[in-house]
């Protein structure tokens, strides 16, 4: 099981509200960083923010979604919808220039649309991110090299690119912009973290392959178990049981499509003690059994030979 370095959870409390600067000269903030780091934690702002993960997998929480990453994984985050990408790495492990990102505040879109009304046409597209739109296929593969160009120009051509980035994004067909999150509104303020949802989404991390009690979590936050139960689905949009639930599932799609252990071992590895409790839990979240997923994700041409067969010659 990867556990996540102490370090992290160090670094993850340092930090208080989630405030986003912007350097001289520029009226939108790009930036890259490592992993793990301070700016890698749960949190949210009021900015909105494309997101590219350049190295490495683990799970991903948007909102109230919980899914796994890869290289070139792209997201567009609404205002103020909590979000966190967390490795899978090991003690020690550093990953280097894991993230790209770029931010820019619905005042400044506005502004924009003061003196450019054809800017008006990205307004659904910042609408639908509310929810969190993971990006994929074409669309993913053109619009990483704006983001990325966005950080290496200046003045005229970086409007360009940040303008191309938009529109790349907002004409992306709906086969590639998959909605993450559920419609809910957290009551949240002008943007910050909680560190009382951050360590207890690291805690279920590094232990969703062990019995998690509610109990255990609530009694770190120095809280009663009703009372940290109302608090995290309050804050993080959803009740516990199911962000451990998705947590674990996230784990086992990783081992599906990138190992050949038994179902049966995944399902221990991944905090689930019976495997007709696990198949269940599975297909409730995904609509397809462990052993379909694996063979969509393992071996894709024989999924699409199987749903095309042949047909007779004339």
């Amino acid at each position: 099981m990867v556990r996540m370095r102490k370090s992290v959870v160090q670094a993850r409390r340092l930090v208080g509200k989630a405030a986003v600067p912007t350097m001289p000269g520029t009226s939108a903030r790009w930036h890259m960083h490592d992993y793990p780091g301070p700016l890698c934690r749960w949190h949210y702002h009021p900015e909105f923010e494309i997101h590219l993960i350049q190295h490495g997998t683990g799970r991903s929480i948007v909102g109230d979604h919980i899914g796994r990453f890869t290289a070139r994984h792209l997201v567009l985050v609404g205002s103020n919808l909590p979000h966190d990408w967390i490795s899978d790495i090991g003690d020690g492990e550093h990953i280097t220039n894991r993230d790209v990102v770029f931010q820019f505040h619905p005042q400044w879109i506005r502004d924009c649309q003061q003196l450019l009304p054809e800017l008006r046409i990205v307004d659904p597209l910042l609408a639908r991110a509310a929810r969190g739109i993971e990006f994929t296929g074409q669309t993913a593969a053109a619009a990483a090299p704006q983001l990325l160009a966005i950080g290496d120009s200046a003045g005229i051509d970086r409007l360009h690119h940040i303008l191309a980035l938009l529109d790349i994004l907002g004409a992306a067909p709906p086969a590639e912009a998959q909605l993450l999150a559920s419609p809910w509104t957290p009551p949240h303020d002008n943007g910050g973290t909680d560190d009382l949802i951050d360590d207890a989404l690291n805690y279920l991390f590094t232990n969703s392959a062990r019995e998690i009690k509610l109990a255990d979590v609530a009694a770190r936050a120095a809280m009663s178990e009703s009372s940290f139960s109302r608090y995290f689905r309050r804050s993080a949009g959803q009740s516990f049981s199911d962000t451990v639930r998705k947590l674990r599932l996230a784990h086992a799609c990783q081992l599906l499509e990138n190992t050949d252990e038994p179902i049966s071992t995944i399902c221990h590895r991944t905090g689930y003690q019976n495997l007709s409790n696990f198949n269940r839990q599975f297909r409730r979240e995904y609509g397809i059994t462990p052993g379909q997923y694996r063979r969509i994700h393992q071996h894709p041409e024989l999924v699409l030979a199987g749903s095309n067969p042949a047909q007779p010659e004339p």
